[in-house]
């Protein structure tokens, strides 16, 4: 009975995969496809790849998303670390009640934090484009860090940056180098939930940009409206650099695990 179990188990976990990541697959393979067709593998051909390094516009599009992945991950790691750190030492009430306020923009639907963005840049008059979407991407990305580093600091002494004190280290050096520390696996998991939000994000850079300015989110959603192959040579650039992100993400920890066994050894 067990062996059945196990059997079925291992069926429908292979099913899941296959839902998951055959259409992936299936994209990846057409992206080397020698014809437009969608449908019909006619032979190997890299013309998509060709076609795409030499789009300007995507180009384009590739710098601003990377840009501004880059500059919204470091911003909202500070001010979310900041916040958490500055959430701990709170009053209960304080701090339970900007934890809730917190919660609005992770579990609002996209569509209304794109809106309610579009209508207050509107409102103050400031001009649509790539300052308006690193805003917008701060905003949003905040949140995921707060998240994700506070539970991390809760769970700290509180003594210990008072103990770092008594022994001649100033604020800054004991949030530097006692508190931090302690802290990394939080910020690294939030800056990198606030990276991936931002690369990934069409609905609210759809509303927050202007005068030309397009991440990649926003080239493949224009490339959908016509038979375009490039987007999925595009589609697997991008997936394959994630591929390799999340690899050596797992893997160097894992190396540096070996090294210091070895070294007790």
């Amino acid at each position: 009975m067990k062996r059945k179990n196990g059997i079925f188990a291992k069926i429908y976990v292979g099913i899941c995969f296959a839902f998951f990541y055959l259409p992936i697959l299936v994209m990846m393979i057409f992206s080397f496809n020698d014809s437009k067709s969608l449908s019909n593998f006619t032979g190997f051909s890299l013309q998509w790849y060709e076609e795409l390094f030499e789009n300007y516009e995507v180009i384009q599009a590739v710098i601003v998303s990377v840009t501004i992945a880059i500059l919204a991950t470091v911003i909202s790691t500070v001010l979310g670390t900041m916040t958490a750190i500055g959430l701990s030492k709170s009053r209960k009430f304080l701090r339970d009640y900007l934890l809730n306020v917190n919660n609005f923009p992770i579990l609002n639907p996209e569509i209304v934090t794109a809106i309610s963005v579009m209508l207050l840049f509107s409102s103050l008059r400031i001009p649509k484009g790539y300052v308006t979407m690193l805003l917008a991407h701060i905003m949003f990305c905040t949140p995921y860090v707060i998240t994700s580093v506070y539970p991390k600091v809760k769970s700290l002494d509180p003594s210990l940056a008072n103990a770092a004190m008594d022994l001649g280290a100033t604020p800054v050096q004991a949030l530097m180098k006692v508190i931090v520390p302690m802290i990394r696996q939080g910020i690294f998991a939030g800056a990198l939930l606030a990276f991936t939000m931002s690369f990934d994000d069409f609905v609210i850079s759809y509303f927050a940009t202007g005068n030309g300015v397009k991440n990649i989110s926003i080239v493949v959603y224009n490339m959908t409206k016509r038979m375009n192959p490039t987007i999925n040579a595009l589609s697997t650039i991008v997936i394959t650099v994630i591929a390799l992100v999340v690899f050596f993400v797992n893997i160097i920890p894992s190396i540096k695990k070996g090294r210091v066994k070895e070294q007790h050894v």
